[in-house]
């Protein structure tokens, strides 16, 4: 039978069913009506629940993960096939949900057909007793195209998600950001960190500008700063909380990065906590271990046959058009500082000499035609982390603000950007900064001139306080080619200052565009670059 098309899918696939509590359950109907696994005889209380819906993640190679979360102790089922009448399924009994994971569980589906939509539904049934499951999710995604590179390539990025304290408001519609990129339809999702914000407390009301109130959902464990991984992780399960979210993430395929708030703000190995009355748990060492934990529990990223089973850096390959070089700028960095080294060493590290390498040795590799290099921070911006005790600037991000030759972090972003010089159609892409913006990096007018110019293109926030303008430092020469922010800073996600990224790359010219939405799906800036070499 031949499966229906995904636009009819997306259009009849009905309103999520439930509360917005974390106790709800979710149903996400396929155009044969809602899919229910049938307990007979057996009451509400009994069956497991899902109360974070399904997520699909790190579509590569005609591999996906599929992820979910039960609500107890429960064996995750996967049932998935290339049609939505599911007349040929396969069937995977998959990982037993416990509370070492926070009931959280995936499952990675290998040899999947390229070019093709798969239909999927997850349940849990109970382990002793197979009649008493859950109600089934049902989704669906797109594996990676064919290698005749025949198929248009779309995908979408941003970050910086309940930040500031503007949490889930369900009578501004939740965030509606997710709702605004599904009904655009892109082939996957890249969350380039800040996926939740550990240090900043929800509370049930906010002021916002213009004298409105801002009502938020609010649990125990966002109400203060994460602390204990109980907290950690719930502050991921409220997100998922947002239907508009849970619909996202059973359509939309998804690549998780980290930046700082997964942590604490600005964190590296060096972070003080002991002047901070919030915390009671002083150790970042302790407070980093237990956000790297819940981060790589809710993320549906494929982790598990790494050598380092925490990395976070990967490569995604998604056809012939396109490879996406995923980066970690928070793990390996030294701290911050007046960033004036004037030489490499470990305190002017901030992607490491081994992710380096990687990123060098797979950009030069790639047959791609486009490779996107997704960072958690922008190259040029002057991002700032206080003073230091003799009242010097310090600095988050690799820019030092002294537009001169590379000093500090820059030192190895020059060598970087040398290092690939010759590696044509590279583009970045970020967020952090909580506007978005397009800048163009151009030797010609940069003090270090060995690299060849290129794009970085900055999306976000999602759901958060929006900020900016930033200021550039020259040192690469870029250029702000477009901007836009808001006048009062902190703007609420009322402002409408909230913006995601798209990129389309056309399968006959191989040229790829850019396209900067704000939270309505209002075009904000476009940009379409030639591919060299074809």
């Amino acid at each position: 039978m031949p499966s229906i098309s995904r636009r009819n899918f997306l259009s009849q696939s009905g309103v999520l069913v439930g509360s917005s509590a974390l106790g709800s359950s979710t149903l996400l109907g396929g155009c044969g009506g809602n899919s229910r696994h049938t307990s007979i005889g057996v009451s509400e209380t009994e069956r497991p629940k899902m109360p974070s819906g399904t997520q699909f993640g790190d579509i590569s190679h005609n591999r996906a993960i599929i992820w979910s979360r039960s609500d107890r102790n429960a064996q995750m089922i996967v049932e998935y096939d290339t049609t939505d009448r599911f007349n040929n399924p396969s069937r995977i009994v998959g990982p037993t949900a416990t509370d070492a994971s926070d009931f959280t569980t995936r499952v990675d589906l290998r040899g999947l057909p390229a070019g093709q939509t798969v239909f999927v539904r997850v349940r849990y049934v109970d382990p002793n007793n197979s009649k008493i499951a859950s109600e089934t999710i049902s989704g669906q995604f797109r594996t990676t195209p064919t290698a005749d590179g025949t198929r248009a390539v779309r995908f979408h990025w941003s970050g910086d998600q309940c930040g500031q304290g503007w949490g889930i408001n369900t009578d501004f519609g939740g965030m509606k950001i997710y709702e605004t990129m599904r009904l655009r339809d892109p082939d996957f999702f890249i969350h380039n960190g800040d996926t939740i914000y550990a240090d900043g407390p929800i509370q049930a009301q906010v002021m916002a500008e213009n004298g409105r109130v801002w009502r938020n959902l609010v649990t125990e464990e966002v109400s203060k700063v994460a602390e204990t991984l109980k907290e950690f992780r719930g502050r991921h399960a409220y997100n998922m909380m947002d239907a508009n979210f849970r619909k996202f993430a059973a359509q939309v395929p998804q690549v998780w990065q980290w930046d700082d708030h997964e942590v604490t703000n600005n964190y590296s190995a060096a972070k003080d906590l002991s002047a901070d009355v919030r915390y009671t748990e002083k150790s970042i060492a302790t407070l980093t271990a237990r956000g790297r934990r819940a981060f790589l529990e809710y993320a549906p990223m494929r982790y598990y046959k790494q050598s380092e089973p925490q990395r976070i850096y990967r490569t995604i390959s998604h056809g012939p058009l396109l490879d996406v070089f995923v980066l970690d700028m928070r793990t390996y960095r030294g701290p911050n500082s007046a960033n004036l080294q004037s030489a490499e060493d470990a305190s002017s590290t901030f992607l490491g000499s081994e992710q380096v390498e990687w990123l060098v040795a797979g950009l030069k590799a790639s047959r791609a035609t486009w490779k996107v290099i997704s960072a958690d921070m922008p190259i040029g911006l002057n991002v700032g982390d206080g003073t230091n005790a003799r009242g010097d600037a310090l600095w988050e991000a690799i820019a030092n603000g002294n537009h001169g030759m590379p000093l500090g972090r820059e030192l190895e972003m020059a060598r970087l950007l040398s290092s690939i010089k010759a590696v044509a159609n590279v583009v970045w892409i970020t967020t952090d900064v909580h506007y978005c913006a397009a800048h163009y990096y151009d030797p010609a007018q940069a003090r270090f001139t060995n690299f060849s110019p290129f794009w970085e293109f900055v999306a976000g926030p999602m759901n958060a306080g929006a900020f900016g303008p930033g200021v550039l430092d020259k040192t690469f020469g870029p250029t702000a080619v477009f901007s836009k922010s808001p006048l009062i800073q902190n703007s609420s996600p009322f402002a409408g200052y909230q913006f995601f990224g798209e990129v389309n790359i056309d399968p006959q010219t191989k040229a790829m565009k850019v396209e900067l939405f704000n939270l309505d799906g209002v075009s904000q800036f476009a940009k379409t670059l030639p591919a060299a070499g074809v």
